[in-house]
């Protein structure tokens, strides 16, 4: 019997969105906030992982790359990234990146550093990415924001798909930071 397939089984052409839409118009990385308080709302709610299981457009979108277009060498994941100890640091460092990402965003916004329009990918290369914002008369704290956000999201969309191409499909879901968070 096949399955009747869900409005949420469709989530995933709304992060493959939020991606593209980014890399034209950086203000755009602010929708990506919805993808950090949902989960969180759902899991206080619910009481469980729901979304991850779900509701997640990224992780539907590995399952796809990965099952559906074979892009997956479909390994088990190494027992250390599982471990307890690996999912927990990483979220720490992951927070850690991100309140970075929030005081840099604050020391523009108190005039002491200036807009830089770059994107950080794996917290290391700076990509030029002034083509995606036009000089719109916003504050630039809030451009900053973008650009720092969408960082995050650039991020850990790349280790997702390393982490699908090197093991199974939907790997980067066992050490996710929301997913730890809402595990919590």
């Amino acid at each position: 019997m096949k399955k009747t397939k869900k409005w949420y089984d469709y989530l995933w052409i709304i992060s493959t969105l939020y991606l593209i839409l980014g890399f034209v118009n950086i203000m755009f990385a602010w929708l990506g906030l919805i993808c950090f308080f949902v989960p969180l709302i759902i899991s206080i709610v619910k009481g469980n992982k729901s979304y991850c299981n779900k509701y997640c457009g990224r992780g539907q979108l590995f399952g796809i790359l990965g099952n559906k277009f074979g892009l997956s060498r479909k390994k088990d994941i190494p027992k250390f990234l599982k471990s307890k100890w690996f999912r927990y640091g990483f979220l720490a460092f992951f927070l850690f990146m991100f309140v970075n990402m929030l005081f840099s965003t604050y020391l523009v916004f108190k005039g002491s550093s200036s807009l830089k329009e770059v994107v950080t990918i794996l917290w290391t290369f700076k990509a030029p990415w002034s083509f995606a914002y036009s000089g719109a008369d916003i504050p630039a704290w809030i451009v900053q924001f973008a650009f720092g956000f969408y960082s995050v999201m650039l991020t850990s969309t790349i280790l997702g798909v390393i982490t699908m191409l090197l093991y199974k499909p939907r790997s980067w879901c066992v050490y996710c930071p929301m997913g730890t968070m809402t595990q919590g």
